[in-house]
């Protein structure tokens, strides 16, 4: 496959709602093609049955450090308002190229779809695990960077394979 298969993920953090347009800078023979995909980390319908945990969830976790959450109905209407409570957005271009006659165009939606539910159930994580990473620093991270990279070193080497599995349509 080498040059005929590609997924490239980029992203922009931006202080806001997620309301502005092509913060990546696409031309505009190229932007007319993007998907705009909105994820709504609150949005139970926007998760799988088999990807829901109580624990994990926007609308039921409070953060005892923060006092964020939970999540209401409304709560990317009210977010903007709280000047004390900085919030962003992860704009994500997924770009993904499966040259393969009579499969390119399923290949490449399955990927999409599958990489929609990676964002949705990873940043619904992020939120709910807010009290763990709140008051880290950067030498925190990098430490903890080190750390992850040296045990996923590790698994690869002697461990089965394991992680989400995409689901069939």
């Amino acid at each position: 496959m080498k040059d005929n298969f590609l997924i490239k993920i980029e992203t922009w953090h931006k202080p806001d709602m997620g309301h502005q347009e092509n913060v990546h800078g696409l031309d505009a023979e190229t932007w007319k093609k993007v998907d705009v995909v909105y994820i709504d980390i609150a949005d139970r319908s926007q998760v799988e049955p088999k990807d829901y945990k109580p624990e994990e969830d926007p609308c039921k976790y409070k953060s005892a450090k923060t006092a964020r959450g939970p999540l209401g109905t409304d709560w990317k209407k009210e977010l903007p308002n709280k000047k004390d409570c900085p919030h962003m957005c992860a704009y994500k271009l997924v770009t993904v190229k499966f040259k393969w006659w009579g499969l390119q165009n399923k290949v490449e939606n399955f990927i999409q779809k599958q990489e929609k539910r990676l964002f949705t159930n990873f940043h619904r994580q992020l939120f709910c695990w807010i009290d763990k990473w709140i008051e880290l620093n950067m030498d925190d991270i990098r430490r903890m960077e080190e750390e992850t990279r040296k045990e996923l070193d590790e698994m690869r080497v002697k461990d089965p394979v394991k992680g989400m599995v995409a689901l069939e349509d």
